[in-house]
């Protein structure tokens, strides 16, 4: 061989190396864009807000890994099965792509737990176990997500359902998340908390829901008060949850009055409680949307793997996780 053609050999193999050596860097920046840095060892830190920094901007660096364990251990419980935090560990990575995605800048914003905040929760001596167990499932799945079609999946969830998850066709009026349908849940009657009565006085409830009474009701109803006969279920949607409800001459829906009395579930019965009150009995915890994480828990006990808990309460949608083909923020 010439002296030529041992020089282009050369070059040709450095360049390959210095390729070889970027490639991560370089993938990361293409699909992640300029507020995700990745540092010696290939951990990927995103920007976070954090609301409490002594960073000016409020904002903060954190190891994409830590991040999503702490919105896990915020938002489900150390004790479930390792298959249903991975299940969930599924649901926040492919909502935050969803939400991110478009979006002009890559700060995140989902609320977690951080390490000194797990400590304080846990106690110093079970932190790095339960820690362990959060790190575990998000390892484990990767960069694995949930896509209908093209796009990022919507992945609701709730800590449980009445019996039943809901259909967003009913709930929203929309025939976009054909996946999010109603699953019977018969384990959800036995979660803990699932049934539970709330009693208010008539002048609590119409303070507490005056922004959408106010609209609808004339000064003259408003200064007389309410009685039991000014409340009345008008309908519900196939789960059982409140779809339409009467206070006085006002229409709302189950979940305003949910939120308005931040009651744990819009699936609820009404009854007297003496004369100046109302007794409300709710079942389930949560808006009924998507996985229940009490059957998923139940599910995972009896075997199922993560695959198979979100192939059951997201049917029709597909696991994923090539980076690359799903346009990862």
């Amino acid at each position: 061989m010439n002296r030529y053609a041992l020089e282009q050999k050369f070059k040709s193999a450095a360049a390959f190396l210095v390729i070889l050596i970027l490639l991560p860097y370089i993938v990361s920046v293409f699909v992640n864009g300029a507020d995700v840095r990745e540092e010696d060892g290939g951990d990927i830190y995103v920007k976070v807000k954090v609301p409490d920094t002594e960073e000016a901007d409020g904002l903060a660096e954190i190891r994409w890994t830590d991040y999503l364990a702490g919105i896990l251990a915020e938002e489900i419980s150390e004790d479930c099965e390792i298959e249903t935090l991975k299940a969930q560990a599924v649901l926040i990575r492919t909502q935050i792509y969803r939400t991110v995605g478009d979006a002009e800048d890559k700060i995140l914003t989902e609320s977690y737990l951080s390490r000194e905040e797990m400590e304080d929760k846990w106690g110093a001596e079970n932190y790095q176990k339960y820690h362990d167990r959060y790190i575990r499932a998000v390892e484990e799945t990767d960069d694995t997500v949930l896509m209908y079609g093209d796009s990022y999946a919507w992945t609701p969830f709730h800590q449980s359902s009445s019996g039943m998850t809901r259909s967003a066709a009913e709930v929203l009026g929309s025939k976009d998340y054909p996946y999010i349908a109603l699953r019977e849940c018969p384990l959800d009657k036995e979660a803990d908390n699932e049934i539970r009565t709330f009693r208010f006085s008539y002048d609590e409830i119409q303070d507490l829901c005056r922004d959408f009474l106010v609209a609808a009701e004339d000064g003259e109803k408003a200064a007389q008060g309410y009685t039991f006969e000014d409340f009345e279920i008008r309908s519900c949607d196939s789960a059982g949850y409140v779809s339409e409800l009467r206070i006085g001459n006002t229409l709302c829906t189950g979940d305003q009055f949910r939120d308005a009395l931040s009651l744990p579930s819009s699936a609820f019965t009404l009854s007297e409680d003496g004369e100046d009150g109302l007794k409300i009995t709710t079942t389930g915890k949560g808006h009924g949307m998507g996985m229940s994480i009490w059957t998923a828990d139940q599910m995972a006990r009896e075997g199922k793997t993560y695959e198979e808990i979100l192939a059951f309460f997201f049917e029709g949608t597909e696991l994923r996780n090539d980076i690359q083909e799903t346009g990862l923020f």
